[in-house]
Protein backbone atom coordinates (compact mmCIF):
# COMPACT_ATOMS: atom_id res chain seq x y z
CA UNK A 1 0.00 0.00 0.00
CA UNK A 2 1.08 2.96 -1.43
CA UNK A 3 1.84 5.75 2.05
CA UNK A 4 -0.31 8.81 -0.13
CA UNK A 5 1.44 11.14 2.51
CA UNK A 6 5.42 10.15 1.37
CA UNK A 7 4.54 9.59 -1.91
CA UNK A 8 6.74 12.20 -3.65
CA UNK A 9 6.71 10.38 -7.47
CA UNK A 10 3.90 11.89 -10.28
CA UNK A 11 0.34 11.63 -10.26
CA UNK A 12 -2.57 11.34 -12.38
CA UNK A 13 -6.16 12.76 -11.98
CA UNK A 14 -9.60 12.11 -13.31
CA UNK A 15 -11.54 14.91 -12.77
CA UNK A 16 -14.86 13.48 -13.84
CA UNK A 17 -18.73 14.87 -13.39
CA UNK A 18 -19.82 12.02 -11.24
CA UNK A 19 -16.15 10.85 -10.05
CA UNK A 20 -12.61 12.39 -9.42
CA UNK A 21 -10.23 9.58 -9.08
CA UNK A 22 -6.21 9.80 -8.30
CA UNK A 23 -3.60 7.35 -9.45
CA UNK A 24 0.11 6.93 -8.39
CA UNK A 25 2.66 4.13 -8.78
CA UNK A 26 5.03 2.86 -6.99
CA UNK A 27 7.32 -0.46 -7.97
CA UNK A 28 5.59 -0.73 -10.74
CA UNK A 29 2.03 -1.12 -8.93
CA UNK A 30 -0.49 1.19 -9.78
CA UNK A 31 -2.71 2.49 -6.24
CA UNK A 32 -6.46 4.75 -7.08
CA UNK A 33 -8.16 6.74 -4.42
CA UNK A 34 -11.34 7.88 -5.34
CA UNK A 35 -14.33 10.27 -4.03
CA UNK A 36 -17.57 11.24 -5.52
CA UNK A 37 -17.57 14.31 -7.24
CA UNK A 38 -20.93 15.50 -5.26
CA UNK A 39 -22.07 17.05 -1.79
CA UNK A 40 -24.83 17.73 0.58
CA UNK A 41 -25.56 21.41 2.54
CA UNK A 42 -27.01 20.78 6.09
CA UNK A 43 -28.05 23.51 8.44
CA UNK A 44 -25.36 24.60 10.72
CA UNK A 45 -25.71 23.24 14.87
CA UNK A 46 -22.88 22.49 17.05
CA UNK A 47 -24.16 19.28 17.58
CA UNK A 48 -24.25 18.24 14.13
CA UNK A 49 -20.68 19.58 13.81
CA UNK A 50 -19.76 17.12 16.62
CA UNK A 51 -20.99 14.30 15.45
CA UNK A 52 -19.69 14.28 11.83
CA UNK A 53 -16.24 15.11 13.48
CA UNK A 54 -17.05 11.96 15.71
CA UNK A 55 -18.31 9.71 12.73
CA UNK A 56 -14.97 11.47 10.47
CA UNK A 57 -17.55 12.68 8.20
CA UNK A 58 -15.48 14.52 5.19
CA UNK A 59 -17.05 17.90 5.85
CA UNK A 60 -16.58 22.17 6.13
CA UNK A 61 -18.27 24.49 7.80
CA UNK A 62 -19.81 27.54 5.73
CA UNK A 63 -22.02 29.83 7.14
CA UNK A 64 -24.78 28.61 8.41
CA UNK A 65 -24.78 25.54 6.14
CA UNK A 66 -22.37 22.32 7.00
CA UNK A 67 -20.94 21.16 3.33
CA UNK A 68 -20.73 17.18 3.52
CA UNK A 69 -18.58 15.62 0.34
CA UNK A 70 -17.67 13.41 -1.63
CA UNK A 71 -19.39 9.75 -1.11
CA UNK A 72 -20.20 10.58 2.66
CA UNK A 73 -22.07 13.03 0.77
CA UNK A 74 -24.42 10.71 -0.99
CA UNK A 75 -24.30 8.48 2.35
CA UNK A 76 -26.32 11.00 3.91
CA UNK A 77 -28.30 11.96 1.02
CA UNK A 78 -29.75 8.31 0.91
CA UNK A 79 -30.33 8.90 5.16
CA UNK A 80 -32.23 11.84 4.35
CA UNK A 81 -34.04 10.77 1.12
CA UNK A 82 -32.29 14.09 -0.63
CA UNK A 83 -30.37 13.95 -3.87
CA UNK A 84 -26.14 14.94 -3.41
CA UNK A 85 -25.53 17.90 -5.33
CA UNK A 86 -22.38 18.15 -7.93
CA UNK A 87 -20.07 21.12 -8.52
CA UNK A 88 -19.93 19.80 -12.21
CA UNK A 89 -22.05 19.31 -14.89
CA UNK A 90 -21.45 18.74 -18.54
CA UNK A 91 -17.65 17.83 -17.20
CA UNK A 92 -16.58 21.32 -16.23
CA UNK A 93 -17.60 23.67 -13.17
CA UNK A 94 -21.28 24.15 -12.96
CA UNK A 95 -21.70 27.94 -13.60
CA UNK A 96 -25.29 28.10 -11.42
CA UNK A 97 -23.74 25.89 -8.30
CA UNK A 98 -22.09 28.74 -5.97
CA UNK A 99 -20.52 25.90 -4.21
CA UNK A 100 -19.15 24.40 -7.14
CA UNK A 101 -15.12 25.56 -6.83
CA UNK A 102 -15.22 24.94 -3.28
CA UNK A 103 -16.11 21.84 -3.31
CA UNK A 104 -13.50 20.84 -5.94
CA UNK A 105 -11.51 22.26 -4.01
CA UNK A 106 -12.31 20.08 -0.83
CA UNK A 107 -11.98 17.13 -3.32
CA UNK A 108 -9.29 17.44 -4.69
CA UNK A 109 -7.00 18.38 -2.00
CA UNK A 110 -8.48 15.45 0.03
CA UNK A 111 -7.20 13.07 -2.73
CA UNK A 112 -4.21 14.81 -4.02
CA UNK A 113 -2.76 16.66 -0.21
CA UNK A 114 0.03 19.20 -0.66
CA UNK A 115 2.62 18.42 -2.79
CA UNK A 116 5.67 15.96 -1.06
CA UNK A 117 8.36 17.94 -2.93
CA UNK A 118 8.60 21.49 -4.52
CA UNK A 119 7.46 20.81 -8.17
CA UNK A 120 6.00 17.79 -7.68
CA UNK A 121 4.53 16.58 -11.35
CA UNK A 122 0.36 15.96 -11.59
CA UNK A 123 -1.61 15.71 -15.05
CA UNK A 124 -5.42 16.02 -14.87
CA UNK A 125 -7.84 15.41 -17.45
CA UNK A 126 -9.98 17.90 -18.78
CA UNK A 127 -12.66 17.32 -21.84
CA UNK A 128 -12.00 18.31 -25.26
CA UNK A 129 -14.15 20.92 -27.26
CA UNK A 130 -17.09 19.71 -27.92
CA UNK A 131 -18.10 18.56 -31.18
CA UNK A 132 -21.08 21.21 -32.18
CA UNK A 133 -19.77 24.17 -30.24
CA UNK A 134 -16.10 24.50 -30.26
CA UNK A 135 -16.43 26.10 -26.75
CA UNK A 136 -13.70 25.47 -25.15
CA UNK A 137 -12.98 24.72 -21.32
CA UNK A 138 -11.13 27.42 -20.31
CA UNK A 139 -12.26 28.85 -17.02
CA UNK A 140 -12.45 25.12 -15.69
CA UNK A 141 -9.28 24.18 -16.50
CA UNK A 142 -7.41 27.24 -15.64
CA UNK A 143 -9.22 26.84 -12.02
CA UNK A 144 -8.51 23.31 -11.55
CA UNK A 145 -4.50 24.09 -12.46
CA UNK A 146 -5.01 27.13 -9.45
CA UNK A 147 -6.48 24.54 -7.29
CA UNK A 148 -3.61 22.40 -7.70
CA UNK A 149 -0.71 24.89 -7.84
CA UNK A 150 -2.08 26.41 -4.55
CA UNK A 151 -1.07 23.33 -3.40
CA UNK A 152 2.29 22.90 -4.61
CA UNK A 153 2.41 20.86 -7.65
CA UNK A 154 3.49 21.09 -11.38
CA UNK A 155 0.36 20.75 -12.83
CA UNK A 156 -0.54 19.96 -16.41
CA UNK A 157 -3.74 19.33 -18.38
CA UNK A 158 -4.59 16.35 -20.38
CA UNK A 159 -7.59 15.64 -22.55
CA UNK A 160 -9.30 13.19 -21.33
CA UNK A 161 -9.78 10.61 -24.55
CA UNK A 162 -5.88 11.40 -25.27
CA UNK A 163 -5.23 9.96 -21.40
CA UNK A 164 -7.23 6.55 -22.46
CA UNK A 165 -5.02 6.22 -24.99
CA UNK A 166 -2.50 6.72 -22.95
CA UNK A 167 -3.70 4.27 -20.16
CA UNK A 168 -4.73 1.76 -22.85
CA UNK A 169 -2.54 1.84 -25.83
CA UNK A 170 0.78 1.49 -24.65
CA UNK A 171 0.92 -1.93 -26.69
CA UNK A 172 -0.26 -0.12 -29.65
CA UNK A 173 2.66 2.49 -29.71
CA UNK A 174 -0.13 4.80 -28.10
CA UNK A 175 -1.54 4.73 -31.92
CA UNK A 176 -5.69 4.25 -31.64
CA UNK A 177 -9.15 5.48 -30.27
CA UNK A 178 -9.85 6.34 -26.85
CA UNK A 179 -12.92 7.17 -25.60
CA UNK A 180 -14.69 7.64 -22.12
CA UNK A 181 -18.19 7.65 -21.87
CA UNK A 182 -18.89 9.72 -18.67
CA UNK A 183 -21.58 10.90 -16.48
CA UNK A 184 -21.12 14.56 -17.94
CA UNK A 185 -19.27 13.96 -21.57
CA UNK A 186 -18.04 11.36 -24.13
CA UNK A 187 -14.55 12.47 -25.12
CA UNK A 188 -12.91 10.73 -27.55
CA UNK A 189 -9.01 11.25 -29.36
CA UNK A 190 -7.70 9.51 -32.77
CA UNK A 191 -3.81 9.55 -31.30
CA UNK A 192 -0.98 8.42 -33.54
CA UNK A 193 2.39 7.62 -31.94
CA UNK A 194 0.54 9.20 -28.84
CA UNK A 195 -0.08 12.61 -31.17
CA UNK A 196 -3.78 13.74 -30.62
CA UNK A 197 -5.24 14.23 -34.47
CA UNK A 198 -8.83 14.19 -34.05
CA UNK A 199 -10.23 15.38 -30.06
CA UNK A 200 -13.44 15.80 -28.79
CA UNK A 201 -16.34 15.45 -26.55
CA UNK A 202 -20.43 15.38 -26.67
CA UNK A 203 -22.75 15.77 -24.12
CA UNK A 204 -25.03 12.96 -24.83
CA UNK A 205 -23.73 10.88 -21.97
CA UNK A 206 -24.53 9.13 -18.53
CA UNK A 207 -26.23 11.98 -17.53
CA UNK A 208 -28.44 12.49 -20.91
CA UNK A 209 -29.49 8.88 -20.77
CA UNK A 210 -30.57 8.94 -17.31
CA UNK A 211 -32.45 12.49 -17.68
CA UNK A 212 -34.32 11.53 -20.80
CA UNK A 213 -35.10 7.65 -19.30
CA UNK A 214 -36.28 9.73 -16.27
CA UNK A 215 -38.26 12.04 -18.06
CA UNK A 216 -40.49 9.53 -20.04
CA UNK A 217 -40.87 7.21 -16.90
CA UNK A 218 -41.76 9.95 -14.26
CA UNK A 219 -38.55 8.38 -12.32
CA UNK A 220 -35.96 10.47 -10.75
CA UNK A 221 -33.04 10.57 -12.71
CA UNK A 222 -31.06 9.36 -9.51
CA UNK A 223 -33.32 6.31 -9.52
CA UNK A 224 -32.15 5.77 -13.71
CA UNK A 225 -28.69 5.95 -12.32
CA UNK A 226 -28.85 3.38 -10.01
CA UNK A 227 -30.81 1.22 -12.09
CA UNK A 228 -28.29 1.44 -14.69
CA UNK A 229 -25.20 0.88 -12.72
CA UNK A 230 -26.58 -2.32 -10.23
CA UNK A 231 -28.53 -4.34 -12.53
CA UNK A 232 -28.90 -2.91 -16.45
CA UNK A 233 -28.49 -5.46 -19.16
CA UNK A 234 -28.66 -3.46 -22.38
CA UNK A 235 -29.94 -6.56 -24.76
CA UNK A 236 -33.08 -5.65 -26.29
CA UNK A 237 -36.69 -3.98 -25.10
CA UNK A 238 -38.18 -5.90 -22.55
CA UNK A 239 -41.94 -6.02 -20.45
CA UNK A 240 -39.94 -3.44 -17.98
CA UNK A 241 -40.46 0.27 -18.68
CA UNK A 242 -37.28 1.45 -16.75
CA UNK A 243 -35.15 -0.81 -18.78
CA UNK A 244 -36.82 -0.10 -22.16
CA UNK A 245 -36.40 3.49 -21.47
CA UNK A 246 -32.66 3.36 -20.54
CA UNK A 247 -32.25 0.99 -23.66
CA UNK A 248 -33.12 3.21 -26.35
CA UNK A 249 -31.62 6.37 -24.67
CA UNK A 250 -28.67 3.85 -24.73
CA UNK A 251 -29.12 3.19 -28.64
CA UNK A 252 -29.45 6.51 -28.79
CA UNK A 253 -26.14 7.92 -26.88
CA UNK A 254 -24.16 4.73 -29.35
CA UNK A 255 -25.39 6.22 -32.54
CA UNK A 256 -24.36 9.49 -32.17
CA UNK A 257 -21.00 8.91 -30.62
CA UNK A 258 -20.34 6.62 -33.67
CA UNK A 259 -21.36 8.75 -36.41
CA UNK A 260 -19.65 11.83 -35.06
CA UNK A 261 -16.49 9.76 -34.84
CA UNK A 262 -17.19 9.12 -38.39
CA UNK A 263 -17.61 12.18 -39.52
CA UNK A 264 -15.04 13.99 -37.51
CA UNK A 265 -12.57 11.57 -39.01
CA UNK A 266 -14.07 11.59 -42.51
CA UNK A 267 -14.13 15.69 -42.87
CA UNK A 268 -10.45 15.57 -41.15
CA UNK A 269 -7.96 16.85 -43.90
CA UNK A 270 -4.57 15.72 -44.18
CA UNK A 271 -4.88 12.72 -41.62
CA UNK A 272 -1.67 10.96 -41.17
CA UNK A 273 -0.92 7.90 -43.34
CA UNK A 274 -2.07 4.47 -41.77
CA UNK A 275 -1.07 1.28 -42.89
CA UNK A 276 -2.10 -1.00 -39.92
CA UNK A 277 -5.74 -1.12 -38.48
CA UNK A 278 -5.83 -0.12 -35.05
CA UNK A 279 -7.22 -0.59 -32.06
CA UNK A 280 -10.41 0.86 -30.44
CA UNK A 281 -11.04 1.47 -26.45
CA UNK A 282 -13.85 2.53 -24.64
CA UNK A 283 -13.80 3.21 -20.51
CA UNK A 284 -15.86 5.07 -17.95
CA UNK A 285 -18.77 4.19 -16.22
CA UNK A 286 -21.56 4.62 -18.88
CA UNK A 287 -20.11 1.65 -20.60
CA UNK A 288 -19.79 -1.05 -17.78
CA UNK A 289 -23.55 -2.57 -18.68
CA UNK A 290 -23.36 -5.90 -20.15
CA UNK A 291 -24.22 -5.50 -23.84
CA UNK A 292 -22.51 -2.01 -24.60
CA UNK A 293 -19.57 -3.32 -26.19
CA UNK A 294 -22.04 -5.62 -28.68
CA UNK A 295 -24.26 -2.24 -29.26
CA UNK A 296 -21.78 -0.21 -30.13
CA UNK A 297 -19.96 -2.87 -32.46
CA UNK A 298 -23.26 -3.39 -34.37
CA UNK A 299 -23.28 0.45 -34.64
CA UNK A 300 -20.03 0.81 -36.09
CA UNK A 301 -20.92 -2.11 -38.67
CA UNK A 302 -23.83 -0.22 -39.77
CA UNK A 303 -22.07 2.91 -40.74
CA UNK A 304 -19.26 3.27 -43.51
CA UNK A 305 -16.42 3.74 -41.08
CA UNK A 306 -13.47 5.49 -42.37
CA UNK A 307 -10.56 3.66 -40.46
CA UNK A 308 -9.81 -0.01 -40.26
CA UNK A 309 -9.91 -1.41 -36.82
CA UNK A 310 -8.10 -3.95 -35.35
CA UNK A 311 -10.00 -4.49 -32.47
CA UNK A 312 -12.80 -2.98 -30.68
CA UNK A 313 -13.07 -3.50 -26.69
CA UNK A 314 -13.89 -2.15 -23.11
CA UNK A 315 -11.26 -1.17 -20.77
CA UNK A 316 -10.64 -3.99 -18.10
CA UNK A 317 -10.23 -1.07 -15.36
CA UNK A 318 -12.91 1.13 -17.12
CA UNK A 319 -13.33 3.79 -14.05
CA UNK A 320 -9.58 3.95 -13.70
CA UNK A 321 -8.06 4.22 -17.06
CA UNK A 322 -8.21 7.87 -17.70
CA UNK A 323 -6.68 8.43 -14.01
CA UNK A 324 -3.85 6.03 -15.27
CA UNK A 325 -3.42 7.28 -18.20
CA UNK A 326 -2.79 10.82 -16.90
CA UNK A 327 -0.30 9.00 -14.39
CA UNK A 328 1.65 7.28 -17.42
CA UNK A 329 1.63 10.69 -19.07
CA UNK A 330 3.08 12.19 -15.93
CA UNK A 331 5.54 9.69 -16.08
CA UNK A 332 6.79 10.37 -19.51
Amino acid sequence: MINAEEYNQPLGLDVGTSRIVVARCADGKYEYESQLNAFLTLPYSKLAVSLLERENVFHEVKGSEIVVFGNDAQRFAEIFHADARRPMVNGVLNPREPHGLAVLRALIRKLVGTAASAGQKVFFSVPAPLACAKDGVSYHEASIHQILTELGFDATPIEEGLAVVFGELGGANYTGIGISCGSGLCNVCLAVLSVPVISFSLHKAGDFIDEQAGMVTGELATRMRVEKEQSFYLNGMSGDRVRNALTVYYGEMIANLVETLRSEIASTQRLPKLDQSIPLVLSGGTVLPKGFLEHFQKALRATDFPLRLSEVRVSGDALNSTARGALMAALC
